[in-house]
């Protein structure tokens, strides 16, 4: 990703025939890739979950279930279920084989924001408004933990693969660490201003980058629990933020219609273009090709 003009590839007409426009507000238009395949699945507010091939742009499955907007997903480690997050504060595990929903987890009291499932398949985390995150085991059909301690909605969640900790992205301008096998938070990171929407590790797992609603970035440091660097993008929010899978290179959904991105070792902020409303969603393909975002226009981009 050098320059606008050396962007390729746009989905967005063949994908905006089955995504219906977002809240430019509250609701995101999520994506999750396969683990392994050219696979992505879009969760949108028109209550459903459409999983696509690309670059093509096929639909190859709809999950119909949830009875309100779509906040999240993400595939099982084994790419056979899907896990996903709604307005209607459930959270629904999904069996490809069955081609239906094969589990609901209610005990949110408020809408969820994020979900994400363990590298071992047998737990997912979940993130709500109700200023608390949840761990469910999936065997038992249980909340294991409760996860209290953020005073306001829990925007995001993430498990660091193949560990028991958890990553927490608050509106009370924090981030969190939480020890997965007692629901307890091991860390608190403070620095933003705004509240935090979204936060991810790198692929090492020692550095953590966040956006908040005033589209800063910051990097930290996760053995020091110190901030590193702070990148400011905005004024517009930064709605989710992601790390290639080198590292190097960082892309940040922005609210004012572009997916900012930065390369990490000349500092270099550009902006790609394309999407006609706020850009809510990116994700980077495994090979580092392609870049993915979702958008309150109704349409994912796919760009080289």
């Amino acid at each position: 990703i050098n320059s606008e003009k050396h962007l390729s590839t746009c989905l967005g007409a063949l994908l905006s025939r089955g995504l219906k426009s977002l809240s430019p507000v509250l609701v995101p238009l999520n994506l999750a890739l396969h683990p392994r395949k050219d696979i992505m699945v879009t969760a949108s507010d028109d209550h459903l979950w459409k999983m696509w091939a690309f670059p093509n742009g096929n639909i190859i499955m709809t999950g119909e279930g949830h009875t309100d907007w779509l906040s999240g997903c993400c595939f099982h480690p084994s790419g056979t279920k899907l896990v996903t997050s709604s307005g209607d504060t459930t959270v629904r595990i999904w069996d490809f084989t069955k081609g239906e929903c094969i589990l609901t987890l209610e005990g949110h009291s408020r809408a969820v924001w994020d979900c994400s499932w363990h590298s071992c398949g047998d737990f997912v985390a979940s993130a709500s408004m109700d200023n608390t995150s949840k761990i469910w085991d999936i065997n038992s059909e249980r909340c294991r933990y409760t996860m209290r301690g953020h005073k306001d909605s829990v925007n995001s969640i993430e498990f660091l693969p193949f560990s028991n900790t958890i990553l927490t992205s608050s509106a009370d301008k924090t981030l969190s660490l939480w020890d997965a096998r007692t629901g307890l938070c091991a860390q608190t990171f403070y620095g933003h201003l705004h509240s935090c929407n979204h936060a991810t590790f790198n692929m090492k797992g020692d550095t953590i980058v966040s956006c908040d609603s005033y589209g800063v970035m910051k990097f930290w440091d996760v053995r020091r629990v110190t901030p590193m660097v702070s990148v400011d993008a905005g004024p517009h929010p930064g709605n989710q933020v992601v790390f290639d899978p080198s590292g190097h290179v960082v892309a940040l959904a922005s609210s004012d219609g572009t997916v900012k991105t930065l390369e990490l070792n000349s500092g270099q902020l550009s902006s790609l273009v394309g999407h006609e409303d706020e850009v809510q969603s990116v994700v980077f393909d495994h090979k580092a090709e392609h870049l993915l975002s979702g958008g309150s226009d109704g349409t994912v981009r796919l760009w080289s």
